[in-house]
């Protein structure tokens, strides 16, 4: 790792202040015209540094900026990928310093998008124009492709791309949306689980009922609903739906080494997470179990009077949120149709079932031999001395399975957030090395390919 005294370019780092400033929630109507003004200010950024072809377009929801650099004769293509969306903030009351009143301290910028991903997609941006700036031309073609709706899963982005595979055709694809293992420990991440999000509608009486004049005699919603989720899973923490591990691969012995590679300390684990136990998937390991093994979790539930004091009735209605993560060859929707028929033979009597679902996105595995993603290895060691790791992450960008597949491009996930920066959450932040180091560590990567 470089010294840490290491000079900011105070110019970019107030540039960067002034895009986190835009409140472009993506998921909230009300910020509608704040998403455009993000998506205007950052093409405004990419004509200042000489990109061309610039253009906003249009989708049914927020804006693609689309911009382009080709003049390296006999060079690759590279097309860099990010999104200018960022979460809503709530709750505000958490956060130390308004979240879009960006704010240094201890060397970080606190902000919503700071991380996630307004920062880490800045860093390519002044690495295109600290390149520029230096030779007055770029070591490769460079294409970007930015959007305004990762955060609501990408709607409207796949459509455009298969719509356009000859604009966005490329060598590889560089997104900077991931984290290190930790401060000072590069990686570069080669597996995402796919996605599956549904919400479970459970529907006894026609109305809530008394529970003194009807409890004990009629179904109850909530009681219904808690034994048909309890159902989803075994007592060793195994899925319990017929047929949801097809597709599922054994991990080679290659892989598991891979995984076992990435730090880990069981007790800081759980000290950190105020937990007196860890609990998953028997004859796993931790890293194994949140990052190349498929899951089915519980996000919320919702039944009966949920107001100050008590409300003595029988809930006729219930629902809850569930979430799957993917691996290998899983379907998303083929694993939809096994829970819709794991819950219609499982829910109890007297009860109506209905599962809607509302994201998909399918497992990635990525090559971490592959000489574009070696070549970004070579760069992090370079600029930071360490040697990165390739870990298997837990998360799901839906988008990257759509470049892989459809540009038939190697996809570089070459992220400089840390785990321990809220993205997501109040007190969102970025550790302005990072933000320095990751402009040197693209602007080599650039020249290593060129």
């Amino acid at each position: 790792m470089k010294d840490s005294k290491i000079i900011h370019n105070t110019a970019y780092i107030e540039q960067l202040k002034e895009f986190l400033k835009i409140p472009s929630i993506s998921t909230l109507p009300e910020h509608k015209e704040d998403v455009r003004m993000a998506a205007e200010w950052l093409a405004a950024s990419l004509e200042e540094i000489g990109m061309e072809n610039i253009e906003m377009v249009e989708t049914v929801g927020h804006p693609i900026v689309y911009a382009d650099w080709l003049h390296a004769d006999d060079k690759p293509t590279v097309l860099i990928y990010g999104h200018y969306d960022v979460q809503p903030a709530d709750p505000i009351e958490l956060w130390d310093s308004p979240p879009f009143e960006p704010e240094v301290r201890d060397d970080k910028l606190y902000a919503r998008g700071a991380t996630d991903d307004k920062g880490q997609l800045f860093i390519h941006v002044k690495a295109l124009q600290t390149l520029m700036d230096e030779d007055g031309k770029l070591p490769v073609n460079v294409k970007l492709c930015i959007e305004g709706e990762e955060e609501q899963a990408s709607p409207n982005l796949p459509p455009f791309i298969k719509q356009h595979t000859d604009k966005l055709s490329c060598d590889a694809v560089l997104i900077s949306d991931t984290s290190f293992i930790e401060r000072g420990q590069p990686a570069i991440c080669t597996s995402l689980r796919g996605a599956l999000a549904l919400e479970l509608f459970v529907k006894t009486a026609n109305s809530d009922l008394h529970s003194g004049v009807y409890g004990g005699g009629v179904p109850n919603a909530a009681h219904n609903l808690v034994r048909l989720l309890d159902s989803l899973h075994e007592q060793n923490g195994k899925v319990a739906v017929e047929g949801f591990y097809e597709g599922v691969p054994d991990p080679t012995e290659e892989l598991k080494q891979e995984v076992a590679a990435i730090p880990f300390n069981e007790e800081k684990k759980k000290k950190e997470l105020g937990l007196e136990a860890l609990f998953g998937e028997e004859g796993f390991t931790f890293l194994e179990q949140t990052g190349i093994r498929p899951t089915l979790e519980i996000n919320g539930i919702t039944a009966g009077f949920q107001g100050e004091g008590i409300k003595t009735i029988v809930p006729c209605e219930a629902s809850a949120k569930i979430s799957c993560r993917l691996v290998g060859k899983q379907d998303p929707q083929t694993v939809f149709e096994k829970i819709k028929k794991h819950v219609e033979t499982n829910k109890p009597a007297g009860s109506k079932a209905v599962l809607k679902q509302s994201i998909q996105a399918a497992p990635v595995l990525l090559n971490s031999k592959n000489p574009m993603i070696q070549k970004a290895a070579d760069s992090y060691e370079t600029v930071y001395g360490v040697q990165p790791l390739f870990p298997k992450d837990g998360g799901s960008i839906p988008i990257v399975e759509v470049f892989s597949t459809v540009l038939d491009a190697p996809v570089v996930l070459m992220g400089f957030g840390l785990p321990s920066e809220n993205l997501h959450a109040p007190n969102e932040h970025f550790h302005l090395e990072n933000f320095t180091l990751g402009i040197e560590t693209v602007c080599h990567y650039l020249k290593s390919l060129g």
